[in-house]
């Protein structure tokens, strides 16, 4: 049976996240992953950078072969990298155990990775890789898909739970609260506005299916 991890890891601890170098106000959120010969080319939207300064940054730096931008958006921006993949031992550490990258969001020095993995033994050999080559895991959560919470909740989407999960591990609701919407933003890779209004969103529709949800009435899916 298929496992899913999600995790956070410092992006000076793997090849890609240290070509991006990014700042605490650039935010990434990986689009695909394109195998392409011995290479493998990320297609990846950046948020709230110039594109050609960006592009020009990532061209001069290391390991780079070719900087694509494939499309500009308001303040973002979908990039081509073309790079040699094999010098990343997280990523190739993804690949040996036939893993697939759900998800990935980079902002500042941290990254969020949702990886899927055949089975819990590909998933422990993928930790151990990990460990050997000195690459620090954090795992968040470990599930498998077809448990009844692997999905959305109370008609939740997959974000708007993610978003309201995290907002309070991370005590966004505490009285006193012990963050703000910028910091929780910061660590799923997205803008404040983004986060609030997933919240606002998630939080109406929860009080939908729960508060005002008749006896016997069934969730939405």
């Amino acid at each position: 049976m298929s496992v899913i991890a999600e995790l956070r890891i410092p992006a000076a601890d793997f090849e890609l996240g240290r070509i991006l170098n990014l700042s605490d106000d650039i935010s990434v959120e990986l689009e695909t992953l394109v195998p392409a010969g011995d290479r493998a080319v990320p297609f990846f939207w950046v948020h709230g950078v110039d594109a050609e300064t960006f592009a020009t940054r990532l061209r001069t730096g290391g390991g780079v072969h070719g900087v694509e931008i494939v499309e500009e958006f308001e303040d973002q921006t979908l990039y081509g990298l073309d790079w040699n993949a094999e010098d990343d031992r997280f990523l190739s550490g993804i690949r040996e155990q036939c893993g697939q990258i759900l998800r990935a969001t980079g902002r500042g020095d941290r990254w969020r990775f949702e990886l899927r993995f055949p089975d819990h033994d590909a998933l422990s050999a993928f930790r151990t890789h990990c460990t050997d080559a000195e690459v620090t895991l954090t795992v968040a959560r470990v599930y498998h898909p077809s448990q009844p919470d692997a999905g959305p909740r109370f008609g939740l989407t997959e974000h708007q739970h993610e978003a309201l999960t995290l907002a309070v591990e991370m005590g966004y609701y505490d009285v006193p609260r012990r963050c703000n919407t910028v910091e929780v933003a910061g660590e799923l890779g997205i803008s404040d506005q983004a986060l609030t209004e997933r919240l606002r969103r998630g939080i109406s529709t929860l009080a939908a299916n729960t508060v005002f949800a008749r006896p016997d009435a069934t969730a939405a899916e």
